[in-house]
């Protein structure tokens, strides 16, 4: 889902063009600069994307949208690259939409039905993070508030330093979770704790986040990147196919029965068959050695480029 206007899409894809392809760890662009974020390749199969407006707490306006949704298509169009971390640069991760932006769009609005801020801008993030080939962990270095909190919720997994501090805090300032709080909020912590959390815009320290479930991991400030790194390196040394076709049926699952959730498991199991990747791990597994996922056929693409999910 797109959310570039024609004038920014252009920048971006400038931005892009522009970039001086050095070498990374994973033979990849070592950093891509983008107006509002940038991103890099600590190793082989991970990118860390930094949201980069400390000023402004990250908060997200059309354009870092717009430059996230550029990151995430450049990501996802590369194969080698097979997880993805999120981060914020400075001390808070994502303090959601910018206030100066709301103020602005609460003197102009006229009519009642006028497309909402959020719909415009963070409606449409959300929905890429969570709909993304590439499993995204959240690591969540501060403040994830309102917006910023559904950014992190969007993600796969979360990561927390003990300075973080997570709220779904729309209450407070008037107004509903309406970028995918109330759908994510009881799926990981419970309707209960959901709603104690939408209904006060409480803030909860990490260590309260991990008792709950928010988070799944909370770690020293120094360590927040370092284990988000390795975390999804692991991800990433696993069969691409296979964890891509795990990340679909599991978003899937939230809104299927048993019986849907097993018939297209079924037929994700089917295309996984084809792949060259399974053949190595059974193969490995039988010969007690260690499989050598990922492999590129020798002159040419990856051998097994079937998505691993059922077109069914």
């Amino acid at each position: 889902m797109s959310i570039m206007t024609e004038e920014v899409a252009d920048r971006v894809a400038e931005e892009v063009a522009g970039m001086t392809a050095s070498s990374g760890p994973a033979g990849l662009r070592s950093r891509v600069e983008l107006a509002t974020l940038f991103y890099e390749f600590p190793c082989d199969g991970v990118a860390v994307v930094t949201l980069n407006r400390p000023g402004s707490g990250n908060a997200v306006v059309p354009e870092s949208a717009a430059d996230l949704d550029a990151a995430l298509d450049d990501l996802e169009a590369d194969t080698s690259v097979r997880a993805v971390v999120l981060t914020g640069a400075g001390t808070v991760f994502c303090a959601g939409a910018d206030l100066d932006l709301l103020q602005h769009h609460l003197d102009h609005v006229v009519e009642v039905t006028e497309e909402p801020l959020n719909a415009r801008v963070l409606f449409p993030v959300v929905h890429r993070l969570a709909g993304s080939r590439l499993p995204v962990i959240a690591a969540i270095n501060g403040g994830a508030t309102a917006g910023g909190l559904d950014l992190a919720l969007a993600c796969d997994l979360r990561i927390a330093s003990t300075r973080a501090k997570l709220g779904e805090t729309y209450v407070r300032i008037g107004l509903t979770p309406g970028t995918g709080g109330t759908w994510f909020l009881p799926r990981l912590v419970g309707s209960g704790m959901a709603a104690e959390l939408a209904l006060t815009g409480d803030i909860v320290d990490a260590p309260r986040a991990l008792e709950i479930g928010l988070v799944n991991r909370v770690v020293e400030p120094e360590e927040l990147l370092p284990a988000a790194v390795a975390l999804a390196a692991t991800i990433a040394s696993r069969p691409r196919h296979a964890v891509e076709a795990t990340k679909n049926a599991l978003r899937q699952s939230w809104s299927h029965d048993l019986v849907s959730s097993t018939t297209a498991g079924f037929w994700a199991v089917s295309a996984l068959f084809r792949t060259a990747d399974l053949r190595e791990g059974v193969a490995a597994a039988r010969e007690k050695r260690t499989p050598r996922f990922n492999r590129p056929a020798a002159g040419g693409p990856a051998p097994d480029d079937h998505d691993g999910r059922s077109d069914r």
